[in-house]
């Protein structure tokens, strides 16, 4: 194949889930919905914490931030995909690939480290009640915050700046609905080693040890929890971090679905659409399961919605 210096590289072509004209329209009108839903059920759920007093909690306020991740990773990927159906054109530049690389992976790292920080914040509030308001102050939260917008911003540029090392090939279509890291990489004609081994290192270190911190901390609280004599006092610690757990499942469910996915077959159909589950629905479900699960939260949109001010 004839390589393709990058800063000769005028485009990739994104070829979506389907080539089939007659689906186009279908797509489109699924991935705009599930956009729509997706802003919408992420706004509510900042508004109704920031408008009700009584969720101005360590919780709440990590709920918030993961909530606004959620609204940032959509844009990235989604409303040039619905340009491209429309406009029956399916480029997208070198430089607006890069972009959506590093947002992907900047907004899905942190999605990762906030749900491990959501962990650490409940197994705090279970095994050391009566300490939770010390430990969880407002400053630690920020700090928090901080380091997980640090590693995330870390681990995005990290690999787009690997990227920009690599020259590629003239056969620059990308099987998939937006320019997923692994799949930018597969049409270098470089020699992707180090890429390769960074992907997997990297990946063991940012996933590997929030996941690791987060099922430390449901094995403690679990122990506290079944700890606690009477069934109502163990069903409400646990109804605690239910929401909590539901996320976590969907999120390193989907993402451990695009990895077996990628590993067991090569289809690019199922590819694409085991990466659709990790990058577009947790972000459209987390808002619904807090909703659902968290009867705090239910009364603060409800309240949001008819207008009523929080008791």
């Amino acid at each position: 194949m004839e390589l393709t210096n990058q800063t000769a590289l005028s485009e990739f072509l994104l070829l979506g889930l389907t080539e089939d004209p007659a689906l186009q329209p279908l797509v489109f009108s699924m991935f705009l919905s599930m956009y729509l839903v997706t802003i919408l059920g992420n706004l509510l759920i900042i508004l109704a914490v920031s408008s009700d007093s009584h969720l101005h909690t360590p919780m709440y306020f990590f709920l918030s931030i993961l909530s606004l991740a959620d609204i940032c990773m959509g844009p990235t990927t989604i409303p040039k995909m619905l340009v491209n159906i429309q406009t029956q054109d399916q480029g997208i530049s070198y430089t607006g690939c890069l972009f959506q690389v590093c947002f992907v992976l900047i907004f899905g790292g942190l999605e990762n480290f906030l749900l491990a920080v959501m962990a650490y914040d409940r197994f705090v509030a279970i095994c050391h009640p009566l300490r939770y308001t010390v430990i969880m102050n407002p400053c630690l939260c920020v700090l928090l915050l901080l380091l997980c917008l640090l590693l995330s911003i870390v681990r995005g540029l990290l690999h787009t700046l690997m990227l920009l090392q690599l020259s590629f090939c003239t056969d620059l279509e990308i099987p998939h609905f937006f320019c997923e890291l692994s799949q930018v990489i597969k049409l270098t004609c470089s020699d992707t080693f180090i890429n390769n081994i960074l992907v997997y290192l990297v990946s063991i270190m940012f996933f590997g040890l929030p996941l690791s911190g987060i099922i430390f901390s449901y094995t403690q609280y679990v122990s506290s929890i079944l700890r606690i004599p009477s069934v109502g006092g163990r069903y409400k610690a646990f109804s605690t971090c239910g929401s909590h757990l539901s996320v976590v499942s969907l999120f390193y469910g989907t993402g451990f679905g695009v990895y077996l996915s990628s590993a067991v077959t090569d289809s690019t159909i199922k590819n694409v659409v085991a990466s659709m589950m990790y990058s577009v629905v947790p972000q459209m479900l987390n808002p619904v399961i807090y909703s659902l699960r968290n009867r705090e939260m239910k009364g603060a949109l409800r309240n949001l919605i008819s207008g009523m001010p929080p008791l």
